[in-house]
């Protein structure tokens, strides 16, 4: 008996080499040599690692086994010879839903316009283009503003700009990866109670 690992695997509405996706519970075979990223059956073992590699918004849950290969710095991905799906959904309204939730996390960050806000917090339909037109004119009157400042500042402070990027960089990295764990973890909590 071969190990088995339990996982996620988004697909659009066929496999990537064209084959139907197969009824829950049906294994399907890869013969050729397996090497991650190319060639075998895939998944990851979070569901926030498979999106990374998803080809459209089907999302199942599937366990996989035979010469179970990683792949990724850290792990983000296995293949292996056998996969079945246990479980499939349609993850589209949880991939907006998820999109909105991150959009969210950072609002105090600028003068979200009122439309915006409100189609982030009720995933109104009817308000997302216009949500989209104005975040977009703010992101746009935001780089240029920002553009401005930049060249002021490298203007006034060349000599000390080093010192004080390294400092940024730090502090940004530290924030991006919280933000990346959050992200992670929340992502996870929506897969697993859309599975339940």
């Amino acid at each position: 008996m071969s190990e088995t690992m339990s996982g996620y695997h988004f697909t659009d509405d066929e496999l990537r080499d064209g084959r139907p996706i197969p009824p829950i519970g049906e294994w399907l075979e890869y013969d050729g040599e397996i090497v991650p990223c190319r060639s075998g059956l895939h998944m990851s073992v979070c569901p926030f690692d498979a999106l990374e590699y998803a080809p459209g918004a089907m999302l199942h849950r599937v366990e996989l086994q035979g010469d179970i290969q990683s792949h990724g710095n850290p792990i983000n991905k296995y293949v292996g010879r056998s996969r079945r799906i246990l479980a499939t959904i349609d993850a589209t309204a949880l991939l907006l839903e998820f999109a909105r939730w991150c959009a969210i996390q950072v609002l105090h960050l600028w003068d979200v316009p009122d439309v915006v806000h409100k189609y982030l917090t009720t995933g109104d339909e009817s308000l997302r283009d216009h949500a989209y037109d104005a975040a977009w004119s703010a992101a746009m009157d935001a780089a240029w503003d920002a553009a401005w400042s930049a060249a002021r500042a490298a203007a006034r402070a060349a000599s000390r700009a080093a010192s004080r990027a390294a400092s940024r960089d730090a502090a940004g990295s530290a924030a991006r990866a919280a933000a990346w764990d959050d992200q992670r973890t929340r992502f996870c909590e929506m897969v697993a109670e859309s599975f339940s």
